[in-house]
């Protein structure tokens, strides 16, 4: 598998803790994790005595070899160890004490180190002190803190943002987390997550899930129940989608982490990690077998995640099983019966639900994209009052208008981009849904989409050839609007399949793609960009300065740093 990044997500300034703490593996959190992914200790002692046993009946033993070389214990005695028997050995000519002798020139020691007879000025120096470890030097009074530098290193600053990118490479998928100095244009990895699947979409959230926050004060007591309500504590967190079912939600104030906070989903029932084919598959291709699809879980890959900023402990989930799914991080997901996994299951689409987003006006109302070519919206206390649209290819990416209470953008695969008002909407899908207007932005599919929170109708896509295009619509009388295109990169991330705006920067926008780059583009560091959002800008009370590096900052690979290298 090629390298690639699938998606990046930004983290507000101030947001994150400026001194990560370090993950601790201990009796306390084994017990948490087997707890949470459901492992019986059990079961895996069964399971691998089982596996022996089979390998034992196919002559594969491990102690197979051993077993072949015992049963003869009357021959032991035989054997004997190497070191007890002298090697057979030419007999030492005796010296003949003749002229030709010349063993008492000993020059066996010739090469033998002599002690020399100290002398000079320094004659009566016994011996110079050595010590092994500079703390333990009483010479040496400026000591070397090694947490305090690594603490230095790890120092995360209000003024930072946080980029996390998933990144897959060689077949081994993790978590990049980078730190963003905008004022000095620095970009550089602070740590990764290793991850066990491919990862699909991220999601960053301030709701501490219920495993995070269920702590202990160091009373070995538990902290307040309130901290398990919606409106209890903040964090640092990223909730991943992967092609397992299961979503995981990480701690970005955590280094080094072995296993994530919470996970969302039942691991023990998808068993995702075996592989269940149709049929023999001797002769025939192997078809993977349907898994029975279920309102408390999803049973196949996580596509798309949304968490709702004004009821912060609900976060959305969009999967391959082609169902959205609500779930509640306060509650104790590894549960059992009522009470425990989703807190609601939707079957509004006909296909794979490729995207999710919750309106930010109305926090109750859900806008969904799928493969089976339609948007819906709807509210999730009543779903089957919902209305949609026909969209004529794949969706790719969704995003409601924030400046707008009843506005959306749908991006698709034939590289259409469409703005919808949800009012023109009808219920039912066979009738006509017009857009408000199409935008064709991009040769291939439109991948990525995103809409400027701080710049009224300025909107983002990326797209596969390679292009990041930045748009600016105007309205114009009649409530017809206009749209131009402000400015086209190809920023080196081969094929676009993520680009975000910054949540700090009006104009800084976040890209990545086929080729494992995470790009930053501060495109106010182009002249035609400022000019063209100049008014806007202004009423945002905004300014921007202009970039020395042009506007793009990433991160220099071995490889462009080892050819610079040559071309000097």
């Amino acid at each position: 598998m090629s390298s690639l990044i699938s998606c990046v997500s930004w983290v507000k300034r101030g947001v994150a803790a400026q001194h990560p703490q370090k993950y601790n593996l201990d009796e306390k959190e084994l017990g948490r994790v087997s707890a949470l992914a459901r492992i019986e200790l059990e079961d895996a002692r069964i399971e691998l005595e089982r596996a022996h046993e089979a390998a034992n009946q196919m002559g594969k033993g491990a102690e197979g070899d051993e077993a072949d070389d015992g049963g003869d214990d009357e021959d032991e005695d035989a054997w004997v160890d190497e070191e007890d028997v002298q090697m057979d050995t030419d007999p030492t000519p005796k010296a003949n004490g003749g002229d030709d002798d010349l063993s008492k020139y000993n020059l066996d020691d010739y090469d033998k180190e002599s002690k020399s007879i100290a002398s000079g000025p320094f004659s009566n120096i016994k011996g110079l002190t050595y010590y092994k470890d500079n703390d333990d030097d009483p010479y040496i009074t400026l000591k070397e803190d090694e947490e305090e530098e690594e603490r230095e290193e790890l120092e995360v600053l209000p003024s930072d943002n946080i980029l996390v990118a998933a990144k897959t490479e060689d077949e081994i998928s993790q978590l990049e987390v980078y730190v963003y100095d905008e004022s000095q244009e620095n970009l550089y990895v602070h740590h990764d997550i290793m991850l066990p699947a491919f990862p699909l979409c991220l999601e960053w959230l301030d709701f501490p899930p219920f495993n995070a926050s269920k702590s202990q004060d160091a009373d070995g007591m538990s902290i307040d129940d309130a901290s398990t309500k919606p409106t209890a504590g903040f964090g640092n967190y990223i909730a991943v989608g992967t092609f397992d079912p299961e979503i995981e939600i990480w701690s970005l104030d955590t280094v080094d982490a072995l296993y994530p906070d919470s996970i969302l989903g039942r691991p023990d029932k998808t068993a995702a990690h075996v592989p269940v084919p149709l049929g023999t598959g001797k002769k025939k291709k192997k078809k993977t077998k349907a898994r029975t699809t279920s309102t408390a879980h999803h049973v196949d890959a996580v596509l798309a995640l949304a968490w709702n900023r004004a009821h912060r402990n609900l976060l959305a989930s969009a999967s391959a099983d082609r169902t959205v799914k609500l779930w509640d991080l306060s509650r104790d997901p590894t549960g059992d019966g009522e009470g425990s996994g989703a807190l609601r299951s939707f079957d509004v689409h006909k296909d794979k639900v490729q995207a999710v987003q919750w309106n930010e006006k109305e926090p109750t109302m859900l806008l969904t994209g799928s493969y089976d070519r339609t948007v819906r919206t709807f509210d999730t206390r009543s779903p089957a009052s919902g209305v949609g649209a026909v969209v004529g290819a794949d969706v790719e990416a969704v995003r409601w208008d924030p400046w707008e209470d009843n506005g959306f953008y749908v991006s698709l695969e034939n590289g259409i981009v469409l703005n919808f008002d949800v009012r023109a909407l009808p219920s039912d899908l066979n009738l006509p849904s017009p857009s408000r207007f199409m935008l064709a932005a991009h040769d291939g599919a439109a991948s990525a989409l995103d809409v400027n929170p701080h710049i009224r109708g300025c909107l983002v896509t990326g797209g596969t050839d390679k292009m990041v295009k930045v748009w600016n619509v105007n309205e114009k009388s009649g409530g017809k609007r206009g749209v131009s295109l402000v400015n086209s990169r190809d920023l080196g991330v081969g094929k676009v399949f993520s680009a975000r705006f910054s949540p700090d920067d009006p104009l800084t926008i976040a890209a990545a793609g086929s080729k494992a780059k995470l790009q930053v583009w501060d495109v106010g560091a182009n002249v035609g960009a400022r000019k063209a959002f100049s008014q806007k800008l202004k009423e945002a009370g905004r300014e921007l300065r202009e970039k020395e590096s042009g506007g793009v900052i990433g991160v220099a690979s071995d490889d462009e740093e080892d050819v610079s290298g040559d071309e000097d």
